[in-house]
């Protein structure tokens, strides 16, 4: 068939490649695992068979999450949170305000986790080889390694995309066939360059949504084969017994790819399912991250300037009293960059605050009142905290790798059922309050960096002479600062950024605007049409002649 048109919407600054196929009754967004691309979908014959069959049963959304196939690459390092805003911006640009989740391997991780927080979104959760967890633990031993996954990290850097990446392993049924598996290689290369992709291998070793599996609210059907090498079965049962109204299936198999093997018992497994129609519900509890900000005034003007940064990180503000105001978030790391900007405000002012940070299941009323297990134990977490502290609990770390935020171990608190850490300051200096020395954090609030650091790149974008030192000056900070941080941030050095962010503008023009490849490398700075192209190649992997080919 022909593929279907490929359209770009916003997530945040970036474009989220996606299409649409078919017109069913409800709708369905495919969130795919690890790398992809929604182009060279179409090219596997098994794969289109898959989708359009079930397009005939639903309104199939598919997308490219950020860092992968045709979506922008800019920031290399992402959140779940972040990932889930793009499932996110792909429903909302399509007009879909419910739909099922299907998520394959990592993919199912990110559906399970908007399905806990947005489950007045979610129809229901389907997911074929979903993970709960990616690095070993005694409680969960199906995981791999840390060893295993160094492995895998020396194989991407070396062999990406290659025979030597053992990519037989996703399916090993198609292992003889040199068509497929020459496919299967070429789309892995298309869907990220090596870079990316161990940027996301490494991502994904730190997913861990254990915590969260218990807040799933809506029907979940998981599937899986009973001898897949990448997941394992066991793993599915251990989700199963976490989750309500969950459906476990276990299919004959080794194949870890569901569109291979005896995929037409996986469509109706799944077909079966979404004729069941599950009835929509009411949710009033949903899973939520709880922030909590005490400080030592009852001074209405420094709760309002509170109020307006919590709503800056689209948090809702919810309550104050004589000793903290309690705000929620749909994500960990907007509640802790909005807590570290919180500190540093009222630092300024001369006062000191102390914050906790909590996620977990919580009962919202319709006058806004936060309420539920994890609501008491954020305040018993804050009641912890000392001054110009952020404390936050394991379940929170679980979920902010990516985000940029360092954190530190405190001692365990018995009293309390997860591990206790803290916000990792970055500069430490001594100051007074009242009679007492104590050491307040200076906040370093790596979104909104990033953001202006993008946004003076953008605004100098046909400047082939602008550099690091002009970019120092705008975003004020020196250049041994600018370079730590954006290392940490996005893995990439500054003059790799703005190469980035030009090479992925020059892209967005030739796709979407129709722009000529010599006019796309001149608009984005590059005077060199050489330069141009070689850059282009290493960061896409593929020339910028073959953009629309592709």
């Amino acid at each position: 068939m022909t593929k279907p048109t490929t359209q770009y919407t916003k997530s945040g600054r970036l474009s989220i490649a996606y299409q649409v196929l078919g017109d069913g009754p409800i709708d369905m967004v495919y969130v795919p695992g690890w790398v992809s691309n929604i182009d060279l979908m179409w090219r596997n014959p098994e794969l289109s068979d898959f989708l359009v069959k079930l397009s005939k049963q639903v309104r199939l959304i598919l997308f490219d999450k950020r860092g992968t196939g045709l979506s922008d690459r800019v920031t290399e390092l992402s959140t779940l949170e972040e990932r889930m805003d793009d499932i996110r911006a792909v429903m909302d640009a399509v007009g879909s305000q419910k739909a099922i989740l299907f998520g394959h391997s990592e993919g199912g991780s990110v559906c399970a986790l908007f399905a806990a927080t947005y489950p007045q979104r979610t129809i229901s959760l389907i997911t074929f080889g979903v993970f709960a967890k990616r690095r070993y633990a005694e409680d969960y031993p199906w995981a791999p390694t840390d060893e295993e996954r160094q492995e895998v990290y020396d194989m991407i850097e070396t062999s990406w995309g290659s025979n030597e990446m053992d990519l037989a392993s996703l399916a090993p049924s198609r292992s003889k066939d040199p068509i497929f598996m020459e496919w299967l290689a070429s789309y892995f290369r298309s869907g990220a360059s090596p870079s990316a992709a161990l940027v996301l291998t490494k991502m994904n070793t730190q997913v861990d949504i254990i915590d969260i599996l218990q807040n799933i609210d809506v029907p979940t059907l998981l599937l899986y084969r009973t001898d897949d090498i990448d997941v394992k079965v066991e793993e599915g049962k251990f989700i199963a017994e976490r989750i309500k109204h969950s459906k476990f299936i276990e299919f004959p198999g080794n194949d870890h790819l569901f569109w291979v093997g005896d995929a037409e018992a996986v469509l109706r497994e799944m077909f079966e399912f979404i004729r069941l129609g599950h009835q929509q519900q009411v949710f009033d509890r949903v899973l939520a991250t709880i922030l909590k900000v005490g400080f030592q005034t009852e001074d209405r003007v420094n709760i309002t300037r509170i109020e307006e940064k919590i709503n800056q990180y689209r948090g809702t503000f919810h309550s104050d009293d004589s000793q903290y105001v309690t705000a929620t978030f749909d994500g960990p790391s907007k509640a802790v960059h909005c807590a570290l900007e919180i500190r540093g405000m009222l630092l300024s002012s001369g006062i000191f605050t102390s914050q906790a940070i909590h996620i977990g299941e919580c009962l919202i009323s319709e006058e806004s009142h936060v309420g539920g297990s994890a609501n008491q134990l954020s305040s018993e977490l804050w009641a912890c905290a000392n001054s110009g502290e952020i404390l936050i609990s394991s379940t929170v770390k679980n979920l902010l790798f990516g985000s940029g935020v360092e954190i530190i171990e405190k001692p365990d608190l018995d009293h309390l059922p997860f591990e206790v850490l803290a916000v990792k300051p970055e500069n430490k200096r001594e100051l007074k309050a009242d009679v007492e020395v104590q050491m307040a954090l200076t906040p370093v609030h790596n979104y909104s960096f990033l953001e202006n650091v993008l946004q003076s790149i953008e605004e100098h974008l046909t400047d082939e002479h602008f550099g690091v030192e002009l970019l120092c000056k705008e975003v004020g900070t020196s250049e041994r600062q600018l370079q730590r941080k954006l290392k940490r941030i996005t893995n990439k050095s500054p003059n790799q950024l703005v190469r980035s962010v030009r090479l992925h503008k020059a892209k967005e023009l030739i796709l979407q605007k129709n722009v000529i490849v010599s006019e796309a490398a001149y608009q984005t700075g590059f005077n060199s049409m050489s330069y141009f192209t070689k850059c282009f190649k290493k960061e896409f992997g593929y020339p910028p002649s073959q953009i629309k080919e592709l």
